[in-house]
């Protein structure tokens, strides 16, 4: 393992993604309350929406997902709510011959399932439909302000919603003491550690604005992904109406289903988005341009 950046992220010597461990955990903490990397530029939100929250760009990045082959076939992989506890965790979801199974990404039948996967590729979140934590109550106050419920839409429904929505309101507070927010954090770095460096870039590149493109580079600087992960020389890919709706369900075996539907393919990794967003990427001259700045 090597330490990677300003902030010494601990990156693991095959992958060269991050190790999911409590001292990348703390790094991240620290990282996305940090608002002199990113010389203040936290992104649009309301009055002291940032001071324990994290950077904008984090709701964005911890809606994703990303898609694996295994041996067990297609499988979907992205933070999903644990009603028990009101968390969150990274999960694994794959069909097996008489169901649908979900399982703990860091569990050991979850990660021996990972280790032989092929990386296919990630799809963005989702800024519209259902959340993830259904039938949620936050108190008013939560979250400041932002309570969850609010962002519960149909999925014919225009309205802000979804994942994205869901965890601009849980990363209001990412401080060791937010169980909720430390948990998306938490989910999110067993994400990278599978998933790789290109599935943060690729999501964090789906914005011209917001001050995404700062904050990407801010990522670079502090070691979250490498350079080479950052200016990956990609395209994204539209997400087709039935597949959309699918996603907007916010559930892991809709998600697995839509998931199916993507035209994937072995060897070539590929980002799927949302159609309305997908004039807003930046291309790989223009990620350059703003690591240069």
């Amino acid at each position: 393992m090597t330490d990677r950046g300003s902030y010494g992220f601990v990156v693991a010597d095959d992958r060269k993604s991050l190790v999911d461990s409590t001292v990348n955990l703390e790094k991240l903490q620290r990282l996305f309350r940090d608002g002199d990397i990113i010389e203040r530029n936290w992104g649009p939100g309301a009055p002291r929406d940032f001071d324990n929250g994290s950077w904008h760009i984090l709701c964005h990045l911890a809606g994703a997902s990303g898609v694996l082959t295994t041996e067990s076939g297609r499988a979907w992989c992205g933070i999903t709510y644990v009603s028990a506890t009101d968390t969150y965790q990274a999960t694994i979801t794959f069909g097996q011959p008489d169901r649908v199974s979900t399982l703990e990404l860091s569990s050991a039948a979850a990660a021996r399932l990972a280790d032989r996967a092929d990386r296919l590729g990630f799809i963005e979140g989702s800024s519209r439909g259902h959340i993830s934590a259904r039938g949620i109550r936050d108190a008013p106050d939560a979250f400041n302000g932002w309570q969850r419920q609010r962002f519960d839409k149909n999925v014919s429904s225009g309205e802000n919603g979804g994942t994205v929505w869901e965890h601009w309101a849980t990363t209001r507070d990412i401080r060791p003491s937010s169980p909720v927010g430390t948990s998306v954090l938490k989910a999110y770095l067993t994400l990278v550690s599978v998933l790789g460096g290109r599935f943060v870039a690729a999501v964090a590149r789906g914005r011209r604005q917001y001050s995404h493109p700062i904050q990407l580079a801010a990522l670079v600087r502090a070691g979250v992904v490498s350079t080479e992960e950052a200016i990956w020389d990609a395209t994204p890919e539209p997400i087709p109406q039935g597949v959309q709706d699918l996603l907007y369900e916010a559930r892991p075996a809709d998600a697995l289903t839509a998931s199916e539907s993507l035209p994937f393919t072995a060897g070539a990794q590929r980002y799927f988005m949302f159609s309305r967003g997908i004039s807003e990427w930046s291309r790989a001259v223009d990620v350059r341009r703003d690591l240069g700045q």
